[in-house]
């Protein structure tokens, strides 16, 4: 019973070790700090990158494609909120770019999706 209570601690300790040596499949941001705590249901993710890359959830996308995913995944939605997570670095006419296609499809389909920007708390 001893050398059982062993094996199962040691395979324990395994998974632990191995556990921590997987990295999540997340874009790497470093977002703007701000003090105001704005809270809303998260409908659908879209992240730019410090070489302005768009990415719509995890997938990469151009402006076309974005409008056309964005449209996919907010099919049905009267309202919606679009997490709008950008670099730091991001010059604002790629914010504003992303903000654009939504409120065209806000205009395009009657709806009332509104763009939230993500950032960091300050230090």
């Amino acid at each position: 019973m001893i050398s059982m209570s062993d094996l199962v601690f040691l395979l324990l300790i395994f998974f632990m070790l191995t556990s921590t040596l997987v990295a999540p499949s997340a874009i790497n941001l470093l977002l703007p700090s701000s003090d105001s705590r704005t809270m809303a249901p998260r409908t659908v993710n879209v992240h730019i990158n410090e070489e302005r890359q768009l990415f719509l959830e995890d997938q990469p996308v151009d402006i076309d494609g974005l409008q056309e995913g964005l449209i996919a995944i907010l099919e049905g939605q009267q309202e919606g909120t679009v997490v709008l997570r950008a670099d730091h670095s991001v010059p604002v006419q790629h914010i504003v770019n992303v903000i654009d296609v939504v409120e065209h499809i806000n205009s395009r389909y009657q709806l009332k999706h509104r763009v939230i920007l993500a950032t960091q708390p300050r230090r």
